[in-house]
């Protein structure tokens, strides 16, 4: 073999050490997406099953607030919805309404001095405070992670593997228009 065929086959093998990183790579992104998700899937689930304790709890002080109890709960079920579909549009829509209407909720219960007071509210009142700023948190990871994945399956040489191997891009958990509004306290107190 000549010097001319070691120079051919060292650069297809460096070309094909390069296109397995760059394989490698987007594997990687695709599941760190996956666990982004993961981590908010089970934070939700958490959410999910102390939100019916929380409702209870205040239904015990709150006989005229039922129309405020029941929209927490049809948020809830609607957030339970979209993450068994897993349709990430429509959890950031239902992820808002649920927001909306604990917001409602916690500021409601200003209004009930022995509900305030009762251990059991406070406890989950925390817990779902805690809750609600861990899935924050993952969601803004989620949502960099995706972006990150997206960007890199549309650059040049990395979208040739991509759309080579099917790897597609991902849904970002985006905020709607009532949850990024302020929430309008003196409303919830003239009822």
């Amino acid at each position: 073999m000549t010097i001319t065929g070691f120079i051919f086959w060292g650069c297809i093998a460096v070309l094909l050490v390069y296109l397995i990183l760059i394989y490698n790579n987007l594997v990687t992104l695709k599941h760190n997406v996956s666990k982004a998700w993961s981590n908010i899937d089970v934070l939700l689930k958490q959410r999910h099953d102390e939100l019916p304790k929380l409702v209870e709890t205040c239904r015990q002080y709150m006989q005229y607030e039922q129309d405020t109890l029941e929209k927490v709960m049809q948020a809830r079920q609607s957030v339970a919805s979209a993450q068994q579909q897993g349709d990430i549009s429509a959890l950031g829509a239902a992820e808002g309404s649920l927001r909306l209407g604990l917001g409602s909720l916690f500021a409601v219960a200003e209004a009930y001095p022995e509900l305030k007071a009762d251990e059991s509210f406070q406890h989950l009142q925390a817990r779902i405070t805690g809750l609600e700023n861990s899935i924050a948190d993952r969601r803004e990871f989620y949502n960099e992670s995706v972006n990150i994945n997206n960007v890199r399956i549309e650059q040049f040489p990395d979208v040739l593997l991509a759309r080579f191997f099917g790897f597609k891009g991902f849904t970002l958990l985006e905020f709607n228009a009532d949850e990024l509004a302020d929430v309008d306290l003196k409303s919830l107190f003239d009822r």
